[in-house]
């Protein structure tokens, strides 16, 4: 996603750190609900940290947009970018589930990655066209 900056502003590299202390929360967060067999508490933390590792994505998204301007690669590349709103609401439904149906939520939390396991090209592709064209 960086790739597809001409120059990096302040609010990209604050909006970036934000994404990489969610992400470094992941370790603590997935063994203690491990060691405490899914139980609802541990859960609805692991889905906190997912959820707030999924909005720090999307503001690093939108700091590189506003700043690269309305025609920027990456507004281009993510168009309405639904994957990622869906995996923002399905993170907070899975996190109030964890309380009340374990098994719900953990499911949730599989369908979220699983929507993301194949790669997504579409910066990739924006790219190629763009070096292309030039």
């Amino acid at each position: 996603m960086l790739q597809t900056c001409e120059y990096v502003t302040g609010s990209i590299l604050w909006a970036n750190l934000h994404l990489m202390f969610w992400l470094s929360l992941f370790p603590f967060s997935t063994a203690w609900m491990g060691e405490n067999n899914f139980a609802a508490v541990p859960s609805a933390i692991y889905g906190v940290v997912l959820l707030m590792a999924a909005i720090a994505y999307r503001t690093l998204q939108q700091a590189i947009i506003a700043s690269q301007g309305s025609n920027s690669i990456l507004k281009k590349a993510v168009g309405k970018d639904w994957k990622g709103k869906a995996s923002i609401l399905i993170y907070l439904g899975a996190t109030f589930a964890a309380f009340w149906l374990q098994w719900a939520a953990q499911f949730l939390f599989v369908l979220v990655a699983a929507g993301w396991l194949v790669p997504d090209r579409r910066i990739e592709k924006v790219l190629v066209t763009k070096d292309n064209n030039d």
